[in-house]
């Protein structure tokens, strides 16, 4: 790296606090974010987002599934930038850091770049993907999802949320509905800082996590149809139960991902319809989530998971089960020289780290599979994260910014003066 860049560094307390000013919108008592997808909040955070980037120079573009991107010119306008960034959108009862970080750090990478008067060769691009969550709109992920081709635009702007409401629809009532192609920004690498969520780098007192890989995830949705009757004259072995199959269902969740190496799984939402004290619940929609970093062992839990499923419902007379896969993103293997861009950049600033597989979904995940990409990690308290009680150290964050600059800088080159 050149010496005028050797010893540069984000302003830690700028980062800082533009973390906790976004994190008045939609904040909670609890001193988390609701700050859901396309909603109000979204809305607020998105505008002062957009000035905060022009205001360092940047022009500012949105696309039709209203990812924004703030391009920052470099001296060859011929080469596609370097993209870096994560989202702004946060869980029911998220916190202050998850995605955050990576936008804001990502901010404050262009902002070191203004104030120290450097120019990259190639150009730099800060993304704001839409629903990286997918706590609204299902699937997460959805609008790098649908840049790399999994998905067609179309089909996300059909989706709905619980209420019925349109992504379509919520870009409009936010006027977040871009102009450009979804996949018309193009990137010649993407990096992407966040925190942990997990608890491997505060226990290992490592500050950097050198993320290689990330899970594959298998979603799926499912209904149960028993029959609703009196919880008290309905004889146990007459009763069609819609709850005690899903409790099965639930259990052969938890006994397949127990049994299998490096593999989770988790029933995250269930509703019973017409819930009532004294009926035996007849109808129920259910949610699981199961995740791997190996190909061979997704394809064994979706296989168990299936074959569980036709047991309960045969042994379980008079009760239908749904269960529909909806999405299944294969494990991730990130780019190498990407990879060793960032042990670089970890190693010149002197951080202790350790290579870490990615337990959650990223946009970067996505974009790996049409570009050379990799993610930056740093510890987050407990390891808890979709959580108001997420939460991560200065010094932490500054180091994740730091590596991110540099990484960039590496990539992006420095322009001759």
């Amino acid at each position: 790296m050149a010496t005028s860049t050797s010893n540069l560094q984000i302003d830690s307390a700028r980062l800082w606090d533009t973390i906790h000013e976004t994190a008045k919108f939609g904040g909670t008592k609890k001193g988390g974010v609701r700050r859901l997808t396309l909603g109000a909040e979204d809305k607020q955070v998105r505008d002062w987002f957009r000035d905060a980037c022009e205001a360092a120079g940047c022009e500012v573009r949105v696309d039709t599934l209203g990812s924004m991107f703030a391009l920052r010119k470099g001296r060859d306008m011929s080469k596609p930038p370097v993209g870096l960034g994560s989202h702004l959108d946060t869980q029911p009862t998220g916190g202050k850091f998850d995605g955050v970080l990576g936008t804001l750090a990502a901010l404050e990478v262009v902002r070191a770049l203004n104030d120290a008067g450097i120019e990259t060769d190639a150009p730099i691009c800060i993304v704001n993907w839409t629903n990286e969550e997918g706590s609204r709109f299902a699937p997460a992920m959805m609008a790098s999802a649908a840049y790399v081709g999994d998905f067609t635009v179309d089909d996300i702007l059909s989706r709905k949320d619980s209420d019925g409401i349109s992504v379509g629809d919520a870009l409009d009532e936010i006027s977040y509905r871009g102009a450009i192609a979804v996949g018309s920004q193009t990137f010649s690498a993407f990096v992407e800082l966040h925190i942990e969520q997990g608890p491997l780098l505060e226990a290992e007192n490592k500050t950097i996590g050198v993320v290689d890989s990330g899970q594959g995830v298998l979603w799926y949705d499912g209904k149960i149809t028993g029959f609703e009757s009196h919880a008290g004259s309905t004889p146990m072995a007459l009763r069609r139960d819609a709850l005690a199959t899903l409790s099965e269902i639930v259990l052969a969740v938890e006994r397949n991902a127990r049994a299998l190496p490096n593999a989770v799984g988790t029933v995250g939402e269930a509703v019973i319809a017409s819930p009532s004290r004294n009926v035996i619940p007849g109808e129920i929609a259910f949610t699981i989530d199961m995740r791997s970093a190996n190909a061979d062992t997704m394809t064994a839990l979706d296989r168990q998971l299936r074959e569980a499923v036709a047991e309960i419902a045969t042994r379980r007379k008079g009760v239908d089960i749904t269960l529909d896969l909806v999405w299944n993103k294969p494990p991730t293997h990130f780019n190498n020289d990407i990879i060793a861009a960032v042990e670089t950049a970890t190693r010149s600033l002197g951080y202790s780290h350790r290579r870490i597989t990615s337990g959650a979904g990223h946009d970067a995940c996505n974009l790996n599979t049409k570009m050379p990409a990799a993610m930056i990690f740093v510890p987050c308290k407990d390891g808890v994260s979709h959580n108001e009680l997420e939460d991560a150290t200065q010094a932490d964050c500054a180091a994740g910014a730091n590596v991110l600059l540099h990484t960039v800088l590496s990539l992006a080159g420095v322009a001759a003066s």
